[in-house]
């Protein structure tokens, strides 16, 4: 195709599309930045539920666009769908916010919370499929520019991704529960201007270069094909996948014992794949670029099942075991989730130097190699943290140099492995297959946010949180809230976190009456002769409610605690501030967790339990790299 000359300047719905999409991916990763602390620290959910819902929630975000694309092609164009899925956006971070608001009322918060995240599921569905479309319609069929636009684009997506952890997370990570939704407010008004700029600019700026405008009709109508050009609807093969799919969905949930979304994302997985590649009319060839399509999606799910661990066990790493403190401030757990975006915004024109430089000597790698390097990459970040956190008692809390190594190692990973995987699938698809194959890259993404997921219920916990209840709820719970109180210096004691405290009478009389004036923790009781528990263990259990105000050992296993807030309610067209108590109950021996046979002790075989996951992928598809190439025929 001859090559359109054009002057050097972009047209201005470039920018329009920038903005766009800036804020929203503002609100999409300021909202995570907080989402699994807001569970564990607000909702008091512990690690591995709030481990398999943020997967949950992450998988589906990207198995959505599969609807959404479908619905712009064949009804509502690209326009319409971004303003759908903008506005069912907005209201699921308003719904977030609610939720933040009533955290203290449980049957209420996680209601909200759940609903928010559909809300904000299903509309990004409509929303991410189609904005990024719409830039190369910006431009005529060969022109030069088109490449540079989608680096502008991709460079919002970053602007707004490394904003977004700072300015939320400044907002609602402040150590007070009641201040998450503010962060969640702040991701709402992000999607709100996301809307603004778009809703207000497009009909001026979002043009072809002839003046028509883009998006507005459905994509299917800007094809023009005759009767036989139309591929004929494999009905026999349609119900065999799906009956395949069903099996796949009752053998998940039956016999492995995933959830209902694990399930269903999985099967899917499976199935899709299975269905395009047995259709008749495919070639040799056409099938064989079709497998290279799939394997490099399969080793692309251990990627991201890694890679997305930022989220979820790394935030719980962040918030538990680094040492944040930076010129005697201590810095917000979430604003770590925005070293990926700085790092691709320094790093990125480097690579892509790299990658020119290679290509204009013939040595530039084929994809299955530069996949490979990726996942390398992956195992070598955390190769390196495992070394970092090696050997040192679960108290001690590390480097935070330790962490922004593994996060700039893992950027590199992710410029070798992402970049060129939509860009693989567009050139070994066949045409009439083109968008089913994306949609199958997609599943593969959704795929391995699910999976991250589980793995992260594999952190090791010291101290595990088991159920949260009101505490008007349970009157024997909460009798013992009303004995002898300890006013508890050991919250903040600098004895050897190792030590245990012995808690007798004896101790009782003696602590209180050398710590009145300690006000970190108001008390802790007990209701027998003796009980011990570790300085590490209490320490845990503050950190992970701010709100505590006593605790109630019941045995070397087993403690209950309970927190009052303070909740502003309306009583006879009065505002009255009062104190509502809820009640947890801690197991302070929880059992070690293990996959595939490996007990995980700690975090060091946690982490190393990626290094060898990433480690042997990585190896295989080197392995498999020179077959892929010559399955590949030609395209690199």
């Amino acid at each position: 195709m001859a090559e359109v000359k054009s002057s050097g300047k972009h047209p201005s719905g470039l920018y329009v599309l920038f903005l766009t999409e800036m804020w929203e991916r503002f609100s999409y990763y300021g909202m995570r930045a907080l989402f699994i602390l807001f569970m564990t620290k607000a909702l008091l959910f512990d690690k591995a539920l709030g481990s398999q819902i943020y997967g949950s929630y992450t998988g589906l975000v990207y198995l959505t666009p599969l609807l959404g694309g479908y619905m712009a092609d064949r009804y509502w164009g690209n326009r319409k769908s971004i303003v759908i899925g903008g506005v069912l956006m907005a209201l699921g971070q308003l719904l977030m916010f609610f939720a933040g608001t009533f955290y203290q009322q449980p049957e209420l918060a996680t209601p909200l919370m759940f609903t928010g995240l559909g809300f904000l599921i299903l509309g990004n569905g409509f929303f991410k499929p189609n904005i990024s479309t719409m830039v190369g319609q910006l431009y005529p069929i060969g022109d030069k520019r088109v490449d540079s636009a989608f680096t502008i684009f991709y460079m919002g997506i970053n602007l707004g991704a490394f904003i977004a952890p700072l300015l939320c997370g400044y907002l609602g990570d402040t150590g007070n529960a009641a201040d998450f939704r503010w962060g969640f407010l702040a991701a709402c008004v992000g999607m709100c201007l996301s809307l603004v700029f778009f809703i207000a600019l497009k009909n001026k700026y979002i043009v072809t270069p002839e003046g028509e405008q883009i998006g507005e009709k459905p994509n299917s109508s800007r094809e023009i094909k005759t009767a036989d050009e139309k591929t004929p609807v494999n009905t026999k093969a349609i119900l065999i996948w799906t009956g395949i799919f069903l099996v796949l969905l009752y053998s998940f949930y039956f016999w492995i014992e995933l959830d209902v979304v694990g399930c269903f994302i999985f099967s899917l997985t499976i199935a899709a794949p299975g269905y395009i590649i047995t259709d008749p009319s495919l070639s040799k060839i056409e099938k064989q670029r079709i497998w290279v399509i799939y394997i490099a999606a399969f080793f692309v799910i251990f990627f991201w099942a890694a890679f997305e661990q930022a989220g979820a066990s790394l935030t719980y790493f962040a918030e538990e075991q680094t040492n944040r403190v930076l010129f005697g401030k201590t810095i917000p757990t979430s604003y770590f989730q925005s070293i990926n975006a700085v790092a691709i915004v320094i790093f990125a024109p480097l690579f892509v130097w790299l990658w020119g430089g290679l290509g204009k000597r013939n040595l530039e790698p084929a994809s299955p190699f530069k996949q490979a390097m990726g996942l390398f990459l992956l195992a070598i970040g955390y190769l390196v943290i495992a070394f970092g956190v090696k050997g040192i008692d679960p108290s001690t809390k590390v480097s935070m140099v330790w962490l922004v190594s593994l996060y700039t190692i893992h950027t590199f990973g992710e410029l070798c492995l992402s970049p060129i995987g939509l860009s693989m699938v567009n050139k070994l698809a066949p045409v009439k297959l083109a968008s089913l194959l994306m949609g199958v890259w997609f599943l593969s993404t959704a795929a391995a946010n699910k999976f991250a997921g589980t793995l992260s219920t594999f952190y090791p916990e010291e101290v595990k949180m088991e159920k949260v209840f009101d505490a008007k709820m349970d009157i024997s719970a909460t009798a013992a809230f009303n004995g002898k109180l300890l006013d508890a210096s050991i919250w903040n004691s600098n004895r050897d976190p190792k030590s245990s405290i012995t808690l007798n009478k004896a101790t009782i009389e003696t602590v209180k009456t050398a710590n009145q004036k300690n006000d970190s923790l108001k008390s802790i009781i007990v209701n027998n002769d003796s009980g011990s528990i570790s300085i590490y263990n209490l320490k845990v259990i503050k950190s992970n409610n701010a709100s505590f105000d006593g605790a109630f050992l019941l045995n070397d296993t087993l403690l209950i605690s309970h927190d009052s807030i303070d909740v502003v309610k309306n009583e006879n067209g009065k505002k009255i501030s009062k104190k509502e108590g809820r009640v947890q109950t801690w197991n302070l021996k929880p059992k070690k967790p293990s996959f595939l046979g490996m007990k995980i002790e700690n975090l060091y075989d946690f982490f190393m339990l990626f290094v060898f996951m990433a480690g042997a992928a990585s190896l295989i598809l080197f392995a498999l790299s020179g077959k892929l190439l010559k399955m590949m025929h030609g395209i690199r």
